[in-house]
Order: C-alpha cells, then sequence, then structure tokens
C-alpha cells in the first residue's frame, strides 16, 4: 500500500531549484503506444473531427486526450435510430416444381418387386431360349427339304416324305398290314423320321429293300419298298436327313413308301396315332384317303 506522504510533494527551501517529477509509467507507457498506434489518427483528427460529431477534437492539447477521445468515440453506435429486433423467421419458400414431384410412400417398394421382377425376366429369358431351340430344330429338320417338322419332347420329328396316304395300319387282303402306306413317285426323298442309327440297310424280304432305324428313345422306324438306301448301317443320322428314295420293290402294287413303327420291345404299332401324339398328322396333311 503506497503511504499518503509519498503522493504530497516535498517542501524544500526557498532559493532551491526544483527537479520536475518523473511521469508515472502508465503514462509514459500510454504516450508511447499513442503516438505508435494513434499517432496517424491524431494527427487526422482536425479532419475526422467534425464527422464523429466530436467536439474539440481537433483542438486538444496532449496526444493522449486527443487517443482517449478518438477511442471512445469509436464506441458511438453507427446509427441512433432505435428499433426492436427483428424475430419474424423467414417463410421457407418451396422448390419450383417439388410439388410435381413424386413422394417417397408412393415408390413401390425394391423388396416387393424385385423378386417378381427376376422371376418373370427369368421365365422370359428360359422361354426365349426354349423358342430359339425349337426353332433351330425345326429348320435344322427341314434344311434337306422336309415337308414339315415338329419337336416333341425336345425332340424334331419330320414328316418321312411327301407321299399321299393311301393304306393303314390293320388287317388287308387277309393279311395283317403292320404299317401305312405313303404313295409317291419313284425317286421322291424319304426322310429319317427323327435322330437314330442305322440299324439295316440293304436287301429285305417283302419289301425288297428296306432301312431300319434305331431311336434315342429305343423306338425304330422302318422304311419298306424303297428304290436305293443313302445310309449304311451304324451310321448316325438326324431328323430330317435323307435317307433312301420312294421305289416300287418287293410285294408292292404301285410306288410307295411303307412306313412301320417297332416300339423297343419289338413290338409294332399304328404308326398313324403315334405320329399324331407327336404332331405331325399324316392321312390329313397328305390329303389322301384309305386304299
Amino acid at each position: 500500500m503506497v503511504s499518503a506522504s509519498r503522493s504530497r510533494p516535498t517542501a524544500h527551501p526557498a532559493g532551491e531549484q526544483q527537479l520536475p517529477q518523473t511521469p508515472p509509467v502508465v503514462s509514459r507507457a500510454r504516450v508511447t503506444v499513442a503516438a505508435a498506434a494513434g499517432g496517424a489518427l491524431v494527427a487526422a483528427g482536425q479532419t475526422v473531427a467534425g464527422t464523429l460529431g466530436i467536439p474539440g477534437l481537433a483542438g486538444e492539447s496532449s496526444v493522449e486526450e486527443s487517443y482517449a477521445k478518438l477511442s471512445a468515440s469509436a464506441m458511438l453506435p453507427v446509427s441512433t435510430e432505435s428499433r426492436p429486433a427483428d424475430t419474424t423467421a423467414p417463410t421457407a419458400t418451396p422448390a419450383i416444381g417439388g410439388e410435381q414431384l413424386v413422394q417417397p410412400a408412393t415408390l413401390p417398394s425394391l423388396d416387393d418387386t424385385t423378386e417378381v421382377d427376376v422371376a418373370s425376366i427369368t421365365k422370359a429369358a428360359r422361354l426365349g431360349e426354349k423358342a430359339a431351340k425349337v426353332e433351330r430344330a425345326i429348320s435344322g429338320a427341314m434344311s434337306h427339304g422336309a415337308p414339315k417338322a415338329v419337336v416333341y419332347d425336345g425332340d424334331p420329328l419330320v414328316m418321312p416324305t411327301s407321299g399321299r396316304f393311301t393304306s393303314g395300319f390293320g388287317a388287308r387282303w387277309g393279311v395283317q398290314h403292320y404299317g401305312i402306306d405313303l404313295a409317291a413317285p419313284i425317286g421322291t426323298p424319304i426322310f429319317a423320321l427323327t435322330d437314330g442309327v442305322v440299324e439295316k440297310a440293304g436287301p429285305a424280304s417283302g419289301f425288297g429293300m428296306w432301312v431300319v432305324l434305331k431311336h434315342t428313345d429305343g423306338t425304330s422306324s422302318v422304311y419298306g419298298h424303297i428304290n436305293r438306301s443313302l445310309v449304311e448301317v451304324g451310321q448316325e443320322v438326324r431328323a430330317g436327313d435323307e435317307i433312301a428314295e420312294v421305289g416300287n420293290r418287293g410285294q408292292s402294287t404301285g410306288p410307295h413308301l411303307h412306313l412301320e413303327i417297332w416300339e423297343s420291345d419289338g413290338s409294332k404299332t399304328n404308326p398313324l396315332p403315334w405320329l399324331i401324339q407327336r404332331g405331325l398328322d399324316v392321312a390329313h396333311a397328305t390329303g389322301g384317303q384309305d386304299a
């Protein structure tokens, strides 16, 4: 604590020279700061005094006073007009065209549609692939000139010749007729009914000459009375391959193809319903009738 005696000036005898008191440290520092940081402000005080509305600033007697008043002026409000703060929140402006957007709640759920879509696409792909396979099989089977081709259980079958249906399966002239007859001129192409391997080809009793094909399902097709064979035993053939020509050999009353179907156990079945079941209506397709 500073004593009162230090704040009072000390008396000196008359005629004795008095030394000036040392300015307080604070004043010296303030003058230094004012000279460095506020000197320019004091120099410009004459100009800004009127603008800031501080009377007498230009005529201040010390740098300290000018700096103090100029600093105080910086604390004055920019405007003297008083008004309450605007507390109204800004109104939200919707996006242009926002009302036309589909709301998320109306969009279909991916989980609800994905399974159905995938199943539909997969099914369509399978059907397309199957249709393409059938088309290729039919086109291939008819590429050698077969009049008609179908696909049954994944396998192609063709109309064996373009002859006219003249006789069916059953008893005829006191004997059993085990096949059907398709009349056509000698040399008319005969096509393999379906895929198979040649089991017999050449002379045959009663038929003059024949070809027998063993199919992949175990059944066999027999082509009798042929004019000539175009295949050899053991040869693999495809549905629609030309294997022989219509002839009039053996016990025959005219050029025709005698067609038989043998089951896997060797029994002989009626070719007409067998072919109809697989999509080949030989009797009506050729326009013939029983003889």
